[in-house]
């Protein structure tokens, strides 16, 4: 019996050191020296070197000084990225379109025209850190009259700001937020 379970006790410890504790080492060792700043979660560090936030995930703005970024769909807990996930909501629900509706009417109160959907929706994650071209230039009247800024300005800073594609075709052109007021705080603190 003992000679059964010798080798099959031997290959799960062998093998749980090897995919638990070896490969994530070296993956992570090859991460680090080959993407540092991804490896470390992309950190956007001020002037003094001081980390105020991520690349990777989204963060409220408040004031009308700033280019706010989509809803969280972490619900009370703002922008925590441990409480991230979906709505879950389906497009005929009443708590979205309740949501939906109330973003509307705060987002006409600041400008008019059609309004960009990712300012009402939140993204699959909760946290996108990025919007659209047009939910930008929809913010830049509001942002400009707070800044006390010409709104070509403002509309020129948005067109510097615009990523395009990835690899050319995947996804679809997006501004970073956090990128996008910390420019804005250079040009107009």
């Amino acid at each position: 019996m003992l000679s059964i379970l010798r080798p099959a006790l031997v290959l799960v410890v062998a093998l749980t050191a090897i995919t638990g504790v070896l490969y994530p080492a070296v993956v992570t060792g090859i991460a680090g020296a080959a993407f540092p700043d991804q490896a470390h979660g992309s950190l956007v560090a001020d002037a003094k070197g001081q980390v105020i936030g991520s690349r990777l995930i989204g963060q409220g703005f408040a004031g009308a000084a700033y280019f706010h970024s989509r809803p969280s769909a972490a619900g009370a807990n703002g922008w925590d990225a441990a409480a991230s996930s979906g709505s879950n909501l389906g497009p005929t629900s009443k708590p979205l379109m309740d949501r939906v509706k109330q973003g509307v009417d705060a987002l006409r109160a600041d400008a008019e025209g059609p309004i960009p959907v990712d300012l009402v929706t939140t993204s699959g994650s909760g946290l996108d850190p990025d919007i659209s071209p047009a939910a930008a230039y929809f913010q830049a009247a509001r942002v400009a009259h707070a800044r006390g800024l010409d709104q070509a300005r403002v509309r020129e800073l948005i067109a510097a700001h615009i990523l395009g594609r990835q690899f050319g075709v995947l996804g679809e052109a997006r501004v970073n937020v956090l990128e996008l007021n910390l420019a804005l705080d250079k040009m107009a603190p």
